[in-house]
């Protein structure tokens, strides 16, 4: 999927480009006919509304969506849209605004990119209103020069990120498709360093992973090797009688009631 005359030819004065241009053409791409826009429900604003469902677009991290998801949550069906950068190019600009130069980033994100995100709110995509939608973006990051900052960049600034395409689409309805993106080979049981080789991520990644899909129950501690974690993954018999466990009184509950 692309997006329709979409920025693929960027414009030399594309410096005026605003921090949440990214955000704006994303609603654009992913609003229908009849969506309503910047709609007000429960004391916050939501990006877009379709029928009974709630859409929000989120480019950052999901920590400052928490309460609004909690709260949306308990009456709508909630559906979060992440942009994961499969391909991105890197534009330097001068102070004018003009294109000094323009290169591909050696960098390619992946849907597993999501979990760096989800690591603030993983028990909530075990509601079943709540899914994430992950769109793997090609995208253009602008930057500008600015003394003093960036040092690992030598001054180059992100001023702002805009959308060129839409590569894929990979949607998260619970737990189970969360865990559907660990490899398949790995072994039954299996530690953060050979999630990371089999999954060919980063070992934070590999952490991050495992405490989000440990949190929604679909994972769990096997043992220890290593001064490490081993896990495995949990079965739906497991699952069940966990929550079972979990919905029965405590003694000092029954002893009140």
């Amino acid at each position: 999927m692309q997006v329709a005359e979409s920025n693929s030819s960027v414009s030399p004065k594309i410096g005026t480009l605003r921090e949440g241009a990214l955000h704006a053409q994303l609603k654009e791409w992913y609003r229908r006919p009849g969506d309503e826009l910047e709609k007000r429900l429960s004391g916050y604003v939501v990006d877009i509304v379709r029928d009974e469902l709630l859409i929000e677009i989120q480019t950052g991290g999901f920590a400052p969506l928490r309460h609004k998801l909690d709260v949306l949550t308990r009456e709508h069906p909630v559906r979060i849209v992440a942009p994961v950068a499969c391909e991105r190019r890197i534009i330097r600009l001068s102070s004018e605004g003009e294109i000094l130069s323009a290169r591909r980033s050696p960098r390619h994100g992946r849907a597993e990119d999501v979990f760096s995100r989800l690591v603030s709110i993983p028990t909530l995509l075990c509601r079943p209103q709540l899914e994430i939608e992950i769109l793997l973006t090609e995208e253009d990051e602008l930057r500008v020069h600015q003394p003093g900052k960036a040092f690992r960049r030598h001054g180059w600034v992100v001023s702002g990120r805009s959308l060129s395409g839409v590569a894929d689409c990979i949607r998260i309805a619970g737990p189970e498709d969360a865990a559907a993106l660990l490899p398949s080979r790995l072994p039954e049981s299996f530690d953060t360093a050979e999630l990371a080789e089999a999954a060919a991520i980063t070992r934070r990644l590999a952490q991050q992973m495992t405490y989000c899909l440990r949190a929604m129950g679909m994972l769990e501690i096997a043992g220890n090797r290593r001064h490490a974690h081993v896990y495995r993954r949990t079965t739906a018999a497991s699952r069940l009688a966990s929550h079972s466990l979990e919905k029965r009184p405590r003694k000092s509950e029954a002893r009140l009631a």
